[in-house]
């Protein structure tokens, strides 16, 4: 068995590997993963992912299950996977075969294939909690725009994907217009805001354009998307591309009622889970999704990787195992 394995020497692809992985879970033949913000970090050797060696990398995975024990899967089943602990305590989707958590994996959904649900993945699940997020808190598209930072991110592409399919005014955040503008155009963003404008220190209440945020990034950002979201107004927090802090005050919360809702993409419930997924299956275009997506066998991951956080890669990384 082939898989990527994290030790305290390094980062590899190796060959037998099938020994590191325990007997509980459901036994998965990985077909495909993909490649995030997390999974460059683990696969390059940086800190705050991997907690534990050696583990095997990759936080998603997608493929047919070989046996179960648990009657809820049955062998020959499309299953996908996303977080659950995978490349932080528990070995991932990178490597031919993975044991899934029974109890947080659900079946590939009508309407996406399983290559398409790998290359949404994480980023794709973790958008649609976002989107459902700012939904069942009362914002629709009478509300207001909403803002979509790192708009041209995996969380962020597929974000704006989905509000513009369920009519909401987008606004994509961008520190690249020049380059990436009609790729966020094409994928419904209906006007684009440069990284400047919110990206300095900023009064603690600003003028209130947005009903609603998707941030993945955190930081000086997240604090001036707070200050310019309108009374009873929803932010979801689902990611620190930028930074793990916030230089925010209460401001907002107290006297506009904003809410700032953390999304939790590793540990949601599977109830939760397959409703991102059928919110995925009915509100991604396909083609958009094909155009925006490339694809690395494993022996790319880790140079994928460091193009990742190098800032050389947007949208969606295949990982065809």
């Amino acid at each position: 068995m082939r898989g990527i394995v994290v030790r305290d020497s390094g980062v590899a692809l190796e060959d037998g590997c099938e020994e590191l992985l325990a007997d509980e879970g459901v036994l998965v033949e990985v077909v495909y993963s993909d490649l995030n913000y997390k999974d460059a970090l683990a696969v390059t050797g940086r800190p705050g992912v991997v907690r534990q060696k050696p583990l095997i990398a990759g936080i998603d995975l997608v493929g047919r299950v070989v046996e179960s024990a648990d009657e809820r899967w049955t062998a020959g089943q499309w299953l996908v996977l996303n977080g659950a602990g995978l490349s932080e305590t528990r070995h991932g989707g990178y490597a031919e075969l993975a044991r899934a958590d029974a109890d947080l994996a659900v079946p590939v959904p009508d309407g996406l294939t399983p290559e398409r649900a790998a290359a949404l993945g994480t980023a794709g699940y973790t958008a649609a909690l976002a989107v459902l997020r700012l939904v069942m808190d009362g914002v629709s598209p009478d509300s207001g725009p909403v803002l979509v930072t790192g708009a041209t991110g995996g969380v962020g592409s597929v974000a704006v994907m989905l509000l513009a399919a369920a009519g909401f005014d987008v606004a994509a955040l961008t520190g690249r217009e020049d380059r990436f503008g009609d790729y966020l155009r094409d994928l419904g963003a209906s006007s684009l805001v440069g990284r400047e404008a919110l990206g300095e220190p900023g009064r603690p209440l600003q003028k209130a354009l947005y009903a609603g945020v998707v941030d993945s990034v955190g930081g000086q950002i997240l604090a001036n998307a707070i200050a310019q979201t309108q009374p009873h107004g929803v932010v979801a927090a689902c990611g620190l591309a930028a930074s793990h802090e916030l230089p925010a005050t209460v401001m907002p919360f107290i006297l506009r009622g904003v809410t700032l809702a953390g999304i939790d993409s590793v540990w949601a419930g599977v109830e939760d889970r397959a409703d991102a997924w059928r919110v995925l299956a009915r509100g991604v275009d396909v083609d958009q999704l094909d155009a925006m997506t490339d694809r690395v066998g494993l022996p790319g991951v880790i140079a994928a990787g460091e193009e990742l956080l190098a800032g050389a890669r947007h949208g969606r990384t295949l990982v065809e195992i």
